[in-house]
């Protein structure tokens, strides 16, 4: 199932989300160029990629991939703005995009901000923990981004979602409540966390970075706000 927009209006412009998808977007092609050139990609990666075994002292950086190793614990920062490839950074966007202006709407701009990171950092430390001796670093904004729709849960459980259903060779559109999609898709991130070596996917990030927007969001969201 795959969100192609929901029915939430916001009272104000989402400038944050709006920056968050260009920032996101100008490090993908200043920093990693795009992934046109590999060792330039790969240089970035090593470089600002979240690498388990470097913030726990696990295990030896010279037998995996960043023999050189990174920034250490700051990574799991810098890591929420790098991406594999073309479709993991789209596929991310689209998902803030969708979900993140109405939290941002739900809180402000500088709580967004600060509820952003704090999420990604959330899901960085679940993915370490998972796997605390991995050479293999980790990038992307899921993380954080499944705080944002953890948030929103919390927040609009009954907001439609028009979501594109794909069954084998039946594909239809459909409209599902906002507590339906996402506890649809937190599910399959619990049934798939088993297989996060053989998948490259950082599930339990999202993991992390879901539970903690729902613990989060009370702390941060205005009074006003209400469910819809």
């Amino acid at each position: 199932m795959f969100p192609i927009h929901d029915d939430n209006p916001t009272l104000r412009a989402p400038v944050v989300t709006w920056a968050l998808v260009i920032l996101t977007g100008a490090v993908w092609v200043m920093v990693q160029g795009a992934g046109l050139a590999p060792a330039r990609f790969e240089a970035a990666i090593c470089s600002f990629g979240a690498i388990p075994a470097e913030v726990t002292g696990e295990g030896g950086l010279s037998a995996g991939p960043c023999a050189g190793g990174g920034l250490g614990a700051e990574a799991m920062l810098t890591s929420i703005f790098l991406h594999g490839g073309w479709l993991h950074l789209i596929g991310n966007l689209w998902f803030l995009w969708i979900f993140g202006n109405n939290v941002e709407d739900s809180m402000g701009r500088g709580r967004f901000v600060a509820f952003y990171l704090l999420t990604g950092l959330a899901a960085a430390g679940a993915h370490i923990a998972s796997d605390p001796g991995s050479v293999v670093p980790m990038v992307g904004a899921s993380g954080a981004i499944s705080g944002v729709m953890g948030g929103y849960l919390v927040l609009f459980p009954r907001a439609r979602v028009k979501t594109l259903l794909v069954l084998l060779v039946f594909v239809t559109v459909v409209e599902l409540p906002a507590f339906v999609y996402l506890g649809y898709w937190f599910l399959i991130q619990l049934m798939s966390s088993g297989s996060v070596a053989s998948a490259g996917v950082a599930f339990w990030a999202h993991i992390g970075g879901f539970a903690a927007g729902v613990l989060l969001i009370p702390l941060f969201r205005r009074r006003r706000a209400t469910s819809s």
